[in-house]
């Protein structure tokens, strides 16, 4: 299915005859949930936008927005994007962050580990150094010591505690948020952090019901990724041009997205 670009995609579960119960967000707000935005902070901005106008078009309700994680790595501006976030946590706005699987290695290189600074590098993490000031060709050139040691000193430790300070999984009525996914068979309240930020194909290949319906990114499809019992909204933004959210308002659901642009090399992980 092709994308609809800078559009709103409605979506309504309807209960049919011998189904199960639509799932709710509840009745105490309205949740806007954001996909993986690596880097992509113009796309960013663009988003809060549009969900700003779809909220102001719907009656007043308290408001949850959910960042699924993945800021940073591959896309322009890590950093702007880690600022924007910052500001909305402050903002005094309810605004949750769960930790991606990039947040975690850029987290580990930043605090000194340099074990993780291969990893980085190879998935992105050149281009979100970059947005901290060391050009690409620099970064290249520095061993992984050396990098290390460049993190400690340049990358401010207010934006490392808040991206350290994501939370693993996030219940919301009869939906569970998380970044990657969950491990089949394994209760959710006994998931392992690993498992929430890494898992694929063990996740995405299971076809019976979690216990809540998942909501997550990690996963690229092309467009969003509505299964029986989880919902992907990793439309590859740093590449696609489209950066989506998910809105809940108690048993209706739907989609916001930004615009398409020119692709973009493969990079899965």
């Amino acid at each position: 299915m092709r994308a609809l670009p800078a559009m709103l995609i409605p979506f309504l579960r309807r209960k049919a005859p011998g189904d199960t119960p639509a799932y709710s967000a509840g009745e105490d707000c309205r949740v806007y949930a954001v996909g993986d935005i690596h880097g992509r902070d113009d796309l960013f901005a663009e988003l809060l936008d549009r969900i700003a106008r779809d909220e102001a078009g719907r009656p007043p309700l308290p408001r949850l927005l959910i960042l699924l994680g993945d800021l940073v790595d591959r896309g322009p501006a890590s950093r702007q994007v880690v600022e924007r976030a910052m500001q909305l946590s402050r903002s005094g706005e309810c605004v949750r962050f769960i930790k991606g699987n990039h947040e975690e290695m850029f987290i580990a290189a930043a605090r000194g580990q340099v074990q993780a600074v291969r990893p980085f590098r190879r998935f992105g993490g050149i281009e979100t150094l970059a947005s901290y000031g060391l050009a690409p060709e620099e970064a290249m050139a520095l061993g992984d010591k050396a990098l290390v040691e460049w993190m400690l000193a340049e990358i401010p430790r207010d934006a490392i505690d808040f991206l350290d300070d994501g939370e693993d999984q996030i219940g919301v009525g009869d939906y569970l948020f998380v970044h990657a996914g969950v491990r089949p068979r394994v209760p959710l309240d006994a998931q392992i952090p690993a498992d929430l930020r890494w898992i694929r194909g063990d996740f995405l290949n299971h076809r019976r019901p979690f216990g809540k319906m998942v909501v997550h990114g990690h996963s690229i499809s092309e467009d969003v990724d509505v299964q029986p019992n989880r919902i992907g909204i990793d439309t590859g933004a740093f590449r696609s041009g489209r950066l989506t959210a998910i809105g809940l308002e108690k048993e209706q659901r739907w989609f916001l997205q930004t615009g398409a642009d020119a692709p973009h090399p493969d990079q899965s992980l």
